[in-house]
């Protein structure tokens, strides 16, 4: 079925006049050798934004992918932009930098295209050489424990990094509208980016509002919803969004998978997206999303599925001991 391209771009211009892909790869939950594996498979296919984070536990492998894709001629450094985040243990102002020096070295970079502060929980820290990466903090009741950072030291040590050249842009995951409304009272670099569940399941309306007025570009992690979370054995009450009536009509009508259209509704509203796949013909799937469009009242009823429902909240003890979504 032939369908006239999008104007929707493949690429963001953030506010730090740096250009992010569209579509990334998640890499949460890739495992060891398949990590690399992924990596490398989806340069081929053609991706150029990987989204990383130290907490999964994965960099060195996704690092020695880079390495082989740099050395081979495959891609440039300047080709890629790679993201990476600060773990909850590294608030501190004295131990940002090296959070994400460890980083950058695992993933083989000599900079970072953008570092986010991964969720506004500090906890206690723990060090490098004793235990990386650290996860979460918590006691034997599953309660966080917490270290007295307050987000300000944090994101006035995230600002030295780009001051530093160590990293191009920076910004947050997880915060909500109080939390970005009290960032931009004090920052002296506004966040680029606001990494969040977003979903026909959670539309987050008010946030995307906000952010959009602050300047502040969204990328929808789990943008497919409950897939991501089904393997941690969060329930589900009812199906998931991307098996509902609506999103078949709309997969028939436009000729793409139900996965394209759950990923062309966020692209559509301005989102970035960072599926997460290990599969090649999914890798494929999940990054062919624009040359087709949704129509306004499919837009709406898609929003319409809103349920408020935050998989994160459930799937992480962590969070759902901070209610940082409240």
């Amino acid at each position: 079925m032939a369908m006239e391209r999008s104007t929707v771009s493949q690429k963001i211009l953030l506010s730090t006049k740096y250009e992010m892909p569209t579509v990334g790869l998640g890499c949460w939950k890739i495992e060891g050798a398949e990590a690399k594996k992924t990596v490398l498979t989806a340069i081929k296919l053609g991706y150029r934004h990987f989204d990383c984070a130290a907490d999964y536990g994965n960099e060195a492998e996704i690092g020695e992918a880079f390495s082989e894709a740099f050395r081979s001629g495959l891609v440039r450094r300047e080709d890629l932009f790679i993201t990476s985040k600060l773990w909850n243990t590294d608030h501190a102002r004295e131990h940002v930098e090296a959070a994400c020096r460890r980083s950058m070295l695992d993933l083989r970079v000599d900079y970072l295209d953008l570092y986010l502060i991964h969720f506004p929980i500090a906890m206690r820290h723990v060090p490098h050489h004793e235990k990386y990466p650290a996860g979460p903090q918590i006691d034997d009741k599953g309660v966080p424990i917490m270290a007295r950072v307050p987000i300000r030291e944090t994101w006035e040590a995230m600002e030295a990094l780009v001051d530093a050249g160590l990293v191009r842009s920076i910004g947050v995951a997880n915060f909500n509208c109080v939390l970005i409304s009290d960032l931009m009272t004090y920052a002296q670099i506004p966040p680029a980016v606001n990494q969040v569940e977003l979903h026909p399941y959670l539309v987050q309306p008010i946030l995307r509002g906000l952010c959009s007025r602050h300047n502040i570009h969204l990328t929808a992690y789990s943008p497919l919803g409950y897939p991501s979370y089904k393997p941690l054995g969060v329930p589900l009450d009812g199906p998931n969004f991307l098996d509902l009536p609506i999103v078949k009509e709309i997969s028939q009508r436009v000729a793409r998978s139900a996965a394209q259209v759950g990923l062309r509704w966020n692209v559509q509203k301005g989102a970035s997206v960072i599926p997460k796949s290990v599969t090649p013909s999914r890798l494929k799937e999940n990054i062919e999303v624009f040359d087709f469009d949704l129509t306004d009242e499919e837009i709406a009823g898609l929003d319409a599925l809103d349920k408020r429902l935050h998989f994160n909240n459930v799937g992480l003890p962590f969070v759902w001991n901070s209610p940082i979504y409240e």
